[in-house]
């Protein structure tokens, strides 16, 4: 098996959107991956509502490293980005393309949290504060669960009031009710940390939902933070390495 080596192109999936901000989003994140790996060759590619495809994105490559732009893993990652990765290959047999991880989960991305927690005027780690970690939610147990345990490896290493996790969809419980739940509870102060690439749909209900129930803040998105930029790069270069070893 020929892989690619540590200078192939990273293709970087996103789900898609309707909304422009998100694709101005990925752009902006990519833009950030490219300065800081000069003469890579970064491109996006979309699941659905945004161009190019994946097929599209690879078109013209003799290989590839293909990373699922989504911070957990469930059916985009397990089901359709390797359906659309087989796709390609077979337009053209002779690509050498791997497929990496998720973003998440991952230190980093708690790291990128707290930047936009900060950002909004978030004390980090304050013991007066009950966090609540919302994600865009799945009809994937796993993916949940992985919101979950990122949740709780928050809580015991920073000595907030609480960290709990909450989903923007296909499962409970919702921001809303884990905001009225905190407060209800005695929790000094409720802040909201979405766990969300991009703006759109859920964030802005996310916000209007959780402020409205409450909130004392809400986080802006992670969007191009640094964190990501690292992370990224990190993916890439993990899957080339995955890649060789299985060769």
């Amino acid at each position: 098996m020929t892989v690619p080596h540590e200078g192939a192109p990273l293709i970087a999936v996103a789900h898609g959107s309707r909304d422009p901000r998100a694709t101005a989003t990925v752009e902006a994140l990519l833009d950030g991956v490219r300065r800081a790996r000069p003469g890579l060759d970064v491109r996006a590619a979309y699941l659905d509502h945004s161009t190019p495809s994946l097929p599209q994105a690879l078109s013209g490559l003799d290989e590839a490293v293909v990373l699922p732009l989504l911070l957990t893993a469930a059916y985009h990652s397990r089901v359709d980005i390797p359906a659309a990765l087989r796709e390609a290959a077979g337009r053209t047999p002779r690509l050498r393309a791997v497929c990496g991880p998720t973003l998440g989960p991952h230190p980093l991305l708690v790291r990128a949290l707290e930047r936009r927690l900060a950002e909004a005027g978030v004390e980090i780690g304050d013991p007066g504060t009950a966090l609540v970690l919302v994600s865009a939610g799945s009809s994937d147990r796993r993916a949940n669960a992985t919101i979950a345990a990122v949740a709780r490896e928050w809580a015991r290493t920073r000595p907030w009031w609480s960290v709990s996790a909450a989903y923007a969809s296909a499962a409970a419980p919702t921001p809303r009710d884990e905001v009225v739940r905190l407060t209800r509870a005695g929790a000094p102060k409720v802040v909201v940390a979405p766990y969300l690439l991009a703006p759109g749909y859920f964030a802005d209900r996310v916000e209007r939902d959780t402020l409205e129930a409450g909130a004392h803040a809400v986080a802006g998105v992670l969007g191009p933070a640094p964190e990501l930029v690292t992370l990224l790069l990190e993916r890439h270069a993990q899957a080339v390495r995955a890649a060789s070893e299985a060769a």
